[in-house]
């Protein structure tokens, strides 16, 4: 599980055995996780995170997109 980033209490990350699926990104904090696609920017799945929580998380990858794309293409080719 590759970590991209780490912002604040949360870890952005991908799963190693997921390349045939869209560019997405996973958030951990403490028990609760997100999916997240990356183009566009869309929740995919959450699980235990609150909606103001989402859209925070949301935002912080809007912000780090071209990052988040660019570790995804280079670890999946």
């Amino acid at each position: 599980m590759p970590t991209i980033f780490r912002d604040g209490s949360y870890r952005f990350f991908f799963f190693s055995h997921e390349p045939n699926e869209p560019p997405h990104v996973h958030v951990e904090r403490d028990e609760r996780s997100l999916k997240v696609w990356l183009d566009p920017v869309a929740m995919a799945k959450s699980q235990g995170f609150r909606g103001h929580e989402i859209n925070a998380i949301l935002g912080m990858v809007e912000l780090n997109r071209e990052r988040l794309l660019e570790a995804w293409h280079e670890y999946f080719g």
